[in-house]
């Protein structure tokens, strides 16, 4: 049985950044359009990614997952390091709460966040080109996961960080990095092989490309390996998290 305060701190997580859209969702809309223009622009008709799948095409799902993980991760970490410093955190911590119900929460918000920034860019920039959706499933797989991820390690930044600089770091060092590499707006196919061995090395990149063959049946690693290194990477993130809330490591002071 679900209990109050979990649907309460759900709520709560979901409504803050509701209550500003326009900073949340709307603004990483738009960016993800400037990507496209930009993109689309100068290399459409000179980059064929897939046979028989034009650029705008396969840029449109690397966007969409970019602003998936991105807007998940930003959900969790802002709300906690925000919660930290003004001190109001106690209030949840005081709470009957258990680990995994606080963990689950900002977890869940940064999902809804992340996707439904994700729905709206797929929205918008859907009309610049015709997308199919050979395994629809495999979309919804990785876009939940991937959300996951984010909003997961979103949470292990918060708690990690102690002003918002630190946080800033985090997410300008790792996560941009990572997000940016992770074959959003090129096949790793076309890396020389340091940059390549790099790429698989990458978590994000499974998440993408495992996103990206439901749209086109392609991909440049098996859905399954994909699916696996992406499942093993969340647990992994998980089981720290909730050590990290059970410790009250940088929470209790």
């Amino acid at each position: 049985m679900i209990s109050t305060g979990f649907r309460t701190l759900v709520y709560k997580e979901t409504l803050r950044f509701y209550k500003v859209a326009t900073q949340t969702i709307a603004a990483p809309i738009l960016t993800a359009m400037l990507y496209l223009l930009i993109f689309g622009h100068v290399l459409s008709g000179h980059v064929e990614v897939y046979p028989g799948v034009t650029y705008v095409s396969f840029l449109i799902p690397g966007l969409v997952m970019m602003s998936v993980l991105q807007n998940a991760f930003a959900n969790s970490s802002s709300s906690l390091i925000q919660s930290k410093i003004t001190g109001n955190l106690v209030f949840v911590l005081l709470t009957p709460l258990s680990h995994w119900e606080i963990f689950s929460a900002y977890v869940l918000a940064s999902i809804v966040r992340g996707i439904t920034v994700g729905f709206g860019v797929f929205a918008i920039t859907a009309w610049f080109a015709h997308l199919s959706f050979t395994a629809p499933l495999w979309i919804l797989v990785f876009a939940l996961l991937g959300a996951a991820i984010l909003g997961t390690m979103g949470l292990i930044a918060g708690i990690w960080a102690e002003k918002f600089d630190q946080l800033a770091a985090f997410q300008n060092f790792l996560i941009v990095p990572l997000t940016f590499l992770a074959g959003v707006f090129y096949s790793i196919k076309s890396l020389p092989p340091f940059w390549l061995a790099v790429s698989h090395a990458n978590p994000f990149f499974y998440m993408i490309d495992g996103f990206r063959y439901g749209f086109f049946g392609q991909s440049d690693v098996n859905p399954w390996v994909s699916l696996a290194i992406v499942s093993a990477f969340l647990a992994v993130l998980a089981l720290l998290a909730i050590r990290l809330l059970r410790s009250g490591y940088r929470l209790r002071h």
